[in-house]
């Protein structure tokens, strides 16, 4: 799963709706026939929804395996996914230009499509699709969630996945974060389990890897391993490294500037010199996520700051071809006080959101849909698959069968064509709600995601949110791709000197297009977030 969130974004208001909130309960609703919270609406008549995930890389299919099998056969629905061959943004804003959206849309929340969608009355409210079809909509439902992505005129049109609540996070001591900090572990191990957390053992541990382990199987080693570059910098040199060393969102009343942190700063410098000294491979700079993912399935780089839950499939497939080579999460940088890395979970916003298009000539039987896939049943279904054939009840407990447990760990390509559980289908998976089946397991991931448990913390209310089509909106995008421009110069400055200067640039450019104002303004937004939350 990929769940980068960028810095600003699209427009999410919080007027809380709920059809319990404004006096009409289920049952006066839908009288003596409403259903109660453990059976979902269900239909014998087959329809099928064109479903449009704006991902290139969601390749997963509904009919063969035994999960959606299982679903179209409980709630009639068969499914036609629909991805992006090339670019995502371009395909989805042909879609819209054209008005042949899909049934169903999938996009991340900050995309400013959303807004532009909703403005347009492109897509339903689902709220009144509830209120008219399946109030079960408000049961199965997060009010928090609803609040949340209420608009201003009192509608939601979208739902989130693995959306997170600040209560979630105090109330578990099992959610974690997806950022980590991975060294290969048969290198690691053999250059002596270093400490990576200071600048000097950093470089050394890397300058060390790199003279002991120049090749691996024939090809050569990517001392450091990262994320994409985009338009807003690169989330593994900016956010992620800032994450590990703890740097504050806000001090004093207002907004932090995390970028110039004298820390983060002398961290960035370090990359410098090893880029200098040649320990910066240039695929760092040019790969997209299929190049990575190929990298990394051959085990290619020594280390990485990365979301380990874009690499789980390449994880299994080296697990499969030597345990030993595959990737372990250790402490990483950190600051000069040797303070906790503070690693953000999911938020309230969550990954993704699905919108019901107006072109949908069934919108009764997909806000029932949604409402399946939502309800504990469906959940149990997306998370665990079928009783019997992927999972058995043994003295009362749901236990993965232990040959499909070990395909999942070691080829999940297989393992979603034949099965489909496990959260293939994640667009509306509810994270902790599946913790209640969550398996004990011996999975090669298992240890990066145990890793993130102590350092966990919600930080929801810095993912800035900026209306869209605004002039903060444009000044902010304008200093993103700034940023993104500055952070590779950065990166690749030939001195220190040079790096300063190329810094100094950045501030004052940053200044002259309103840095100061709209860091004002965004901060009104987290205190704004702060009141919904109730963490004021």
């Amino acid at each position: 799963m990929k769940k980068i969130f960028k810095k600003s974004i699209a427009i999410v208001a919080a007027l809380s709706l709920a059809m319990t909130g404004c006096g009409i309960s289920h049952k006066e609703a839908f009288g003596d026939t409403s259903l109660s919270s453990s059976t979902p609406v269900t239909d014998s008549d087959k329809v099928t929804f064109d479903w449009y995930i704006n991902y290139s890389w969601f390749n997963t299919k509904w009919g063969d395996n035994a999960v959606s099998k299982a679903i179209t056969d409980r709630t009639g629905v068969d499914i036609n996914f629909i991805a992006p061959q090339g670019n995502e943004e371009e395909k989805l804003n042909s879609l819209i230009a054209a008005g042949t959206l899909p049934d169903l849309i999938t996009l991340g929340w900050w995309e400013p499509q959303v807004n532009e969608m909703i403005q347009g009355d492109m897509v339903y409210a689902l709220n009144e699709l509830a209120d008219q079809y399946d109030a079960y909509f408000y049961e199965v439902s997060d009010p928090q969630a609803r609040s949340w992505y209420t608009q201003a005129d009192g509608n939601i049109y979208g739902y989130p996945c693995s959306s997170v609540t600040p209560g979630d996070v105090s109330n578990n001591d099992n959610i974690g974060s997806n950022q980590t900090f991975l060294v290969r572990k048969d290198i690691y191990e053999a250059i002596g389990s270093p400490d990576m957390t200071t600048i000097e053992g950093f470089e050394k541990a890397v300058k060390k890897a790199a003279e002991m382990f120049p090749e691996v199987d024939g090809k050569p080693l990517i001392p450091i391993g990262a994320h994409i570059f985009d338009d807003t910098g690169n989330v593994s040199f900016d956010l992620y490294l800032q994450n590990f060393l703890a740097i504050p969102y806000e001090k004093d009343g207002q907004l932090y500037d995390r970028d110039t942190d004298p820390e983060y700063i002398e961290w960035l410098k370090m990359f410098r010199r090893l880029g200098e000294q040649g320990y910066l491979s240039t695929d760092l700079f040019i790969d997209q996520r299929v190049q990575m993912e190929e990298k990394i399935e051959e085990g290619r780089y020594f280390c990485m700051m990365y979301q380990y839950t874009d690499m789980s499939a390449q994880q299994k497939a080296l697990y499969a071809k030597n345990p030993d080579s595959i990737y372990i999460a250790v402490d990483g940088p950190k600051n000069k006080n040797g303070d906790d890395h503070v690693l953000p979970t999911n938020t309230v916003s969550g990954w993704t959101i699905t919108m019901v298009s107006k072109n949908c000539k069934n919108p009764d039987r997909a806000i029932k849909f949604i409402d399946y896939m939502l309800s504990e049943e469906g959940q149990k279904m997306v998370y665990l698959g079928v009783e019997g054939v992927t999972y058995d009840v043994i003295d009362g407990k749901e236990v993965v069968k232990p040959e499909v447990q070990k395909l999942l760990n070691t080829d999940r390509t297989a393992y979603d064509a034949l099965y489909g559980a496990d959260d293939a289908y994640w667009m509306f998976q509810d994270n902790v709600m599946q913790l209640k089946w969550k398996q004990k397991s011996d999975s090669p991931t298992q240890q990066l995601e145990d890793w993130t448990y102590p350092y966990a913390t919600y930080t929801g209310v810095y993912d800035i949110i900026l209306p869209a089509d605004t002039e903060d909106a444009y000044t902010n995008a304008r200093i993103e791709k700034l940023w993104s421009d500055t952070l590779q110069s950065l990166l690749l400055a030939k001195s220190d000197e040079e790096f300063d200067q190329i810094l100094e640039k950045f501030i004052a450019d940053r200044n002259a297009l309103g840095y100061k104002q709209l860091q004002e303004k965004r901060y009104q937004y987290v205190e704004n977030a702060k009141e919904k939350l109730g963490l004021k």
